[in-house]
């Protein structure tokens, strides 16, 4: 243990922490919590505004800590600030740099809060600006889908049900599905950040804080959110909740880019090849000169996997939990990034892959058999008359015999 951390952190006449039990509590936290610090000041700033409106701050006590505050996100930016094992998260990490720099002020900082309010509040606002960053790719996906229907959408395809030729379709019909998809992962998107738009700074660790009225509503204000999250109790019963509902957004984008992969790589099989991909989006083989391998595809066919298995690992570490802080959602913070990375990640590169990707109109020409047709004979047989039932008898006969 640091001394400056042995200063914050150990109370007089106590034995310091086991070094085994530092190491195993704090884990891999700290890797996750360095893209928490941008956040955190900025929370850390709205705090010390409003600690100075009730006077538990000088105005220039509130100044020298958010220009200390403004300073730690510029040097973090430039990956000249680090969260490290000793510091066991990034909240104590910005006080013993507040501390280093101002001396008594910065010990100020940490009064009216927890730091399960500030890792509820990082978080929160962390997760609306990735909720912001899938909301814009997935607009890029679904632009450059409407690019693609635009140049081919007129060739017809084959339709497909339980892997058989089926009806009539169309390169427009079936990338438009995918446009339509995306256009539920934007609602549910949506609902996602209206859920999760509330402000939880100023519950502490989970009862609000006493003899101090704090001034929730002006830093719901000053961070943006929509609301205050009232209930001090439920604030962190909703860590885990909403993470899990964030990741499930995630998971119902990676549903649909898992369907469309899997149909990419069927229609780039050399058998079917209605789609071609350029080689700069293909792998080869150590072994086999002539393969050209559509990695990405099947990348991101398994990611949605395992973003789901992230999300179901945040609701799974999150229930069975008694009412109020628990250490055990602190293992919440990898999967949630993880599969919002992996998300990210996927949609970016499937727009690549639609805008990139080229369709081959004669071979989708050829595909486009007369059997396609049954269902079309059999309903103009019904336009003259004849009862369904029969009108699909004698078509089916009649493709028994060819």
């Amino acid at each position: 243990m640091s001394r400056d951390k042995e200063t914050l952190w150990r109370k007089e006449g106590k034995a310091e922490v086991d070094q085994m039990v530092l190491e195993f509590t704090v884990g891999d936290d700290v890797f996750w919590d360095q893209r928490l610090v941008p956040f955190d000041c900025r929370a850390s700033i709205a705090h010390v505004r409003m600690l100075a409106t009730i006077d538990l701050l000088t105005p220039e006590e509130a100044a020298a800590l958010e220009s200390c505050l403004d300073e730690i996100v510029a040097l973090e930016a430039d990956g000249k600030f680090k969260v490290t094992a000793d510091h066991e998260d990034c909240h104590t990490a910005l006080e013993l740099y507040l501390t280093e720099k101002l001396g008594a002020l910065g010990k100020k900082v940490h009064v009216g809060r927890s730091r399960n309010d500030q890792v509820l509040t990082a978080l929160r606002l962390y997760e609306l600006a990735e909720l912001d960053r899938l909301e814009d790719l997935v607009g890029r996906l679904s632009s450059s889908l409407e690019e693609a229907c635009g140049r081919n959408g007129e060739i017809g395809l084959p339709g497909y049900t339980h892997m058989q030729p089926a009806m009539p379709s169309s390169v427009g019909l079936w990338l438009g599905c995918f446009r339509a998809a995306l256009e539920d992962d934007l609602i549910l998107l949506d609902a996602a950040r209206r859920l999760i738009n509330q402000n939880p700074l100023g519950t502490a660790a989970g009862f609000g804080v006493p003899v101090f009225e704090l001034d929730r509503k002006m830093t719901a204000v000053d961070l943006g959110f929509a609301r205050v999250q009232a209930n001090p109790i439920y604030a962190q019963h909703s860590r885990g909740k909403f993470e899990g509902v964030v990741l499930h957004v995630a998971s119902q984008i990676m549903y649909d880019l898992n369907r469309l992969a899997s149909d990419l790589m069927l229609f780039t099989m050399r058998e079917m090849a209605f789609v071609v991909l350029p080689e700069a989006l293909c792998t080869g083989s150590s072994i086999m000169p002539q393969k050209r391998n559509p990695d990405v595809l099947e990348l991101i066919r398994a990611k949605y996997h395992t973003v789901l298995g992230d999300e179901t690992t945040i609701r799974h570490l999150s229930t069975n939990l008694i009412s109020g802080y628990n250490r055990d959602v602190q293992l919440t913070k990898g999967p949630l990034m993880r599969g919002l990375d992996a998300t990210a990640r996927s949609l970016a590169m499937m727009a690549r892959i639609v805008t990139d990707m080229e369709i081959d109109a004669e071979r989708c020409r050829q595909a486009m058999g007369e059997e396609l047709y049954a269902t079309e004979r059999a309903y103009r047989l019904v336009r003259e008359g004849v009862p369904f039932r029969d009108a699909y008898r004698r078509v089916a006969e009649e493709a028994r015999k060819k």
